[in-house]
């Protein structure tokens, strides 16, 4: 019976734990970076800007094409108005209809078109690199962000090692505390430090929640199922970063797609301002109409025959009236249908236009000026982002080799405190040194050991910068 209750519960057990295995999911750097790359939203915003360029660039070229135009109507008109067909006045109902086809085509126009394909192409290459300069600036995040969740889960497994060495002294001392053995100071005093310890490990899993958390929004996923990550950081190398400022920067500049893209977006304000220029020059284009229509009122006339009539004239001979007499064609009439008259009246157009500018208000010379300044301001902002980023080279290389430094130095101090800390536990345990200068001594060593911890990855994240000025 016990044996088969054991195996029940291995069989829940195990149940249970596959369960919790597939609520967990481990990530890798590269799957973040992956799964950033595919979700990001601020990405997503950028590849559409590229599209919206792509669609213009495709735009000024088809601007080239003629214009080929269609129109129709058809209505009725009621009191005095105009036939379409005699262009006599007549005081009835009407139903009238027109149609017509236009062409349109430009032969020139100051190289307009040309430069507006030219501009637009810039712009379509500074939005693609705008999109790669997204997914450098992506990467770059999402690494910061899991080096930060690799710092912050070290953080709570060092604190939660001093909790737990606190923790055994303090049940040493509790135990004594009862005996009476000792001095009661020593035990609230390390009642103390054990509270201490206690908020370090909450404020180191609380600073992993927002890391992960902040990880999660980079990546655009949820929040809700459990999450583990590999470190895939070692320790730190013995010798420093082989790479100068100046190399990091050079490669920087020919690198980083920010450089390229302001650099397209100058080539672009220069086409801007042969734009502009066309508005000085005339404009030539070929026209050429096709148009009908249609009057209900239209008639045609078939003759018949001849009468004669009297004029109402009448002339003398000899004293004698006679009347005038005249002969009258005789006609029938019948209503001309829509399709006779649209090809009755079908006429054509052909012709050339030209539009010489000659006083626009200043436009054209104003709109030049703007688009130099929109160029100038395009040389700007390139050497502004290059100042920007030779700063930040040069402050993220002094702090790499800041905390490299600091970590060899820390190195020697973790393992100098915990000799010290051996030492005066040993003292502490046999009741030779007091509770001060345990406490002391076990806060230098887990003060050095956090610092050794955050100064590791503060190198780390500090060499990732640089290497993703180097585009690498």
């Amino acid at each position: 019976m016990t044996k088969n209750i054991l195996l029940l519960l291995a069989f829940f057990i195990s149940i249970f734990g596959i369960g919790i295995a597939q609520n967990t999911t481990t990530y890798t750097l590269e799957k973040c970076i992956e799964i950033a790359i595919n979700n990001n939203l601020d990405l997503k915003s950028s590849i559409l800007n590229a599209k919206t360029s792509k669609i213009n660039y495709k735009q000024s070229k088809l601007d080239i094409l003629p214009n080929l135009n269609a129109d129709y109507n058809i209505g009725i008109n009621n009191g005095r108005s105009i036939d379409p067909f005699t262009n006599d006045y007549i005081n009835q109902e009407l139903t009238f209809s027109n149609a017509g086809l236009s062409l349109n085509t430009t032969i020139f126009n100051g190289f307009r078109m040309m430069n507006s394909i030219k501009q637009n192409k810039f712009n379509l290459k500074a939005s693609e690199m705008e999109i790669e300069e997204a997914k450098q600036n992506l990467i770059l995040e999402v690494t910061l962000q899991y080096i930060q969740i690799l710092n912050n889960r070290d953080l709570i497994n060092l604190s939660k090692s001093r909790l737990e060495t606190t923790e055994n002294q303090l049940k040493r001392l509790e135990t004594l505390y009862k005996e009476g053995s000792i001095n009661p100071v020593n035990y609230t005093d390390m009642q103390g430090q054990y509270s201490i310890d206690e908020m370090g490990v909450v404020t180191a899993e609380n600073s992993l929640k927002s890391s992960v958390l902040e990880l999660m929004r980079l990546l655009n996923l949820d929040t809700n199922s459990e999450k583990t990550f590999e470190n895939i950081f070692g320790l730190v190398a013995s010798e420093k970063y082989q790479f100068s400022v100046d190399e990091i920067y050079k490669d920087a500049l020919q690198n980083l797609a920010t450089f390229k893209s302001k650099e397209l977006k100058i080539e672009a304000a220069d086409k801007g301002i042969k734009v502009a220029k066309s508005n000085y020059f005339p404009s030539i284009s070929l026209f050429g109409q096709l148009n009908t229509n249609y009057s209900s009122v239209a008639q045609s006339f078939t003759e018949t025959g001849s009468t004669v009539t009297e004029t109402g004239d009448f002339v003398n001979i000899n004293n004698q009236e006679y009347p005038v007499l005249m002969n009258e064609t005789q006609f029938d009439t019948s209503k001309i249908d829509y399709n006779d008259q649209f090809d009755n009246n079908l006429n054509s157009v052909v012709g050339v236009s030209v539009n010489i500018p000659l006083f626009n208000g200043f436009r054209a010379k104003n709109s030049v000026s703007l688009q130099k300044i929109q160029l100038e301001e395009s040389e700007i902002e390139l050497e502004r982002t290059k100042t920007t980023f030779k700063q930040s080279i040069e402050d993220a290389y002094n702090n790499m080799e800041s905390a490299f430094d600091r970590y060899h130095i820390l190195l020697n101090q973790v393992k100098v405190f915990e000799e010290s800390f051996r030492v005066n536990e040993i003292r502490f345990n046999n009741g030779v040194s007091n509770i001060v200068e345990y406490i002391t001594s076990k806060n230098n060593l887990d003060t050095a050991k956090l610092n050794l911890n955050k100064t590791k990855y503060e190198y780390l994240l500090r060499v990732k910068i640089l290497d993703y000025y180097r585009g690498v």
